[in-house]
Order: structure tokens, then C-alpha cells, then sequence
């Protein structure tokens, strides 16, 4: 038997079956950033309960029920209750160097694909959220939520735009992550849905400060800090990811011989099966195994047959169709 050359294909094959492992290693980063997913979870139950207090306390549900009564009697001048997921919270309990009091203010947008600064304005940031947030959801789509962080370090490029657009379309992003519960879609819609909350005024949410406390603030920034930390954590896990891959690209490229990457994951703590390598590559066999070329050649020849093993041949298929 003569040994397996490696080829583009089965170093490819290796390195994702290898790389596969490394995803799903319980290292410290990793079991961070399932923690950090699981902590904004809970901070969005906390925060989202007391939005609901903060706003129903500025626009009382029975003065909704009452606009709402007018609109469907007056129409259109009574249009005045919206449903909305992001809000300007804020504060005067603050006092500056002369004692006078201050307002704080921020925007604290609920949506998938809310901003984590407090601007109110679209940005990476929230599309970051959106895909580690989701990130199995998407692996299953055949995407790669990874990549934002894997080209962290990287301006907008083909590659980058290419993997981020099939993302935000698995997900349900149609460009504007400001939509009302009717333009949600998919994941977006699925998550969006239980935060939406009446308030009245159809302008911007800028134009509308909702007035809160000191305490209710902090807890609001204190869930925007736990969708950041999300996204810090997932950045931190591929890191080290990407530092392996890296090396291990190096490796496998520098190997003329099958036997010599199989010898790596070994040493890895990996159990790669050689045969299955090669029986999955694209020509089905590997022409450098002579059984196996054989067996190949032989089933391209035309063989005689006699007319009698025609009859016969063609007697089992009419029976196979009855």
C-alpha cells in the first residue's frame, strides 16, 4: 500500500473535523461566554419587567384603552398609541459642581438588534449581539456567526460582507432594526415580540424622555452591560479558537502524507478514522489505494453479455415493476 498524499480537499476535511473539536471543548472561555448568554437572559427578565412598570406609570393602560376607543371613533387625529421596543429613560436625581440638578438620559433599545452605547442609531454592535446570541441557531442554518469576530481586526471585505449577509437574512434582519412588531420576522420577530410596549406619541422615541428613578436607571444599564459582555465573551472564545486554527493550517499545509495529520490529531486527544477521510472525498476513492483504483477501472468496462442474460435481466426488471 503506498501512503495517502494529502491534497486540498482532504486537508480541508481534516482541518474542519479538527477545528469542530476545538469548538466544543469546554475551555474557560467557552463556559464564559454559555454564562454570559445565560446572565442576559436573566437581565432582560429583570429589565424588561421594570420597563414595563417605568412606561405604564407615563402612559397609564387605562388612557391607552381610552385613545384607542377615540381613534377607532375619530380615526386618523386620534392615531396617537404606538407599540414600541426601544425608549429614552431618564433621570434628575444627579447634581452637578454648583449643586444644580442634571438630567441622565439614555437610549435603551429591547430589539435583537438594539445598540449597546445608548445611541439610538443602527450599528455593528447589535448585529454582533444578534449572532453570538444565536449562534447554534445560525451553525444549523450552515452560517457562520463567528465572523465578527474572526475578522474583528479587519475592515469590511467581500469575505466579511458575504458570511454577515447570510446571517442577518437567517435571522430575519431586513435593514432597519427599529421595525414594528408587523416587519419582524424569524429569529428578529421570535425575539422582539415580548418586549414591545404601548406608548403614546407617534414621534421619535428622543422626543418622549420617560421619567424613571436613579435605581431603575442603573438597572437598565446594568442589562445593556450584560448584552455587551456577550459580546465581549464570544469575541475572547474564538480568539483562542482562531490562534489554533491558525497554527494548525500551518501544520497541515506543511504535510505531504494523510498519515502525518492523522498523527497531529492523534496527539491532539482527536480519533480521526483514515478510511472515512477517504471514502468520503469526492471521487468516492482514493486513487492511491491500487484495491481501489482497480475496482474502479473494472466497473467502467462494458462487459458482453449473452442474449440469454439479457432476457433474464430484462424479465427481473419488468418483475420489480409489477
Amino acid at each position: 500500500m503506498s501512503k495517502i498524499r494529502m491534497n486540498t480537499e482532504l486537508r480541508n476535511k481534516l482541518f474542519n473535523k479538527i477545528k469542530n473539536v476545538f469548538e466544543n471543548e469546554d475551555t474557560q472561555e467557552r463556559e464564559a461566554f454559555l454564562m454570559a448568554r445565560e446572565e442576559v437572559d436573566s437581565q432582560y427578565g429583570i429589565a424588561s419587567k421594570l420597563a414595563k412598570e417605568v412606561v405604564e406609570r407615563s402612559y397609564p393602560v387605562d388612557d391607552v384603552a381610552t385613545l384607542r376607543t377615540f381613534k377607532k371613533k375619530y380615526g386618523q387625529p386620534c392615531d396617537v398609541v404606538a407599540k414600541d421596543k426601544c425608549f429614552y429613560f431618564a433621570h434628575n436625581e444627579d447634581k452637578d459642581e454648583d449643586g444644580d440638578t442634571t438630567e441622565t438620559k439614555s437610549h435603551f433599545d429591547f430589539g435583537l438588534f438594539g445598540n449597546l452605547n445608548g445611541s439610538e442609531y443602527d450599528s455593528e454592535e447589535g448585529k454582533k449581539f444578534a449572532v453570538a446570541y444565536y449562534r447554534e441557531e445560525l451553525k444549523a442554518k450552515n452560517c457562520n456567526p463567528d465572523i465578527y469576530a474572526q475578522q474583528n481586526e479587519n475592515k469590511d471585505n467581500p469575505h466579511k460582507t458575504k458570511y454577515v449577509d447570510e446571517c442577518m437574512k437567517a435571522l430575519g434582519y431586513n435593514g432597519n432594526s427599529y421595525n414594528d412588531t408587523n416587519n419582524d420576522t424569524g429569529m428578529h420577530k421570535t425575539f422582539n415580540a415580548p418586549y414591545y410596549l404601548d406608548v403614546i406619541g407617534t414621534s421619535y422615541c428622543r422626543s418622549r424622555a420617560i421619567a424613571c428613578t436613579k435605581n431603575e436607571y442603573e438597572q437598565f444599564e446594568q442589562w445593556r452591560v450584560a448584552k455587551a459582555n456577550v459580546v465581549s465573551k464570544h469575541q475572547t472564545w474564538i480568539d483562542t479558537i482562531q490562534k489554533q486554527c491558525d497554527q494548525l493550517k500551518i501544520g497541515l499545509k506543511a504535510y505531504r502524507y494523510l498519515s502525518e495529520g492523522i498523527e497531529l490529531a492523534t496527539e491532539l486527544g482527536i480519533q480521526v478514522d483514515e478510511a472515512e477521510l477517504i471514502r468520503t472525498n469526492s471521487t468516492g476513492l482514493t486513487i492511491y489505494n491500487p484495491t481501489n483504483l482497480a475496482s474502479m477501472i473494472k466497473g467502467m468496462k462494458n462487459k458482453h453479455q449473452s442474449r440469454e442474460a439479457k432476457i433474464l435481466a430484462r424479465k427481473q426488471y419488468e418483475e420489480s415493476l409489477n
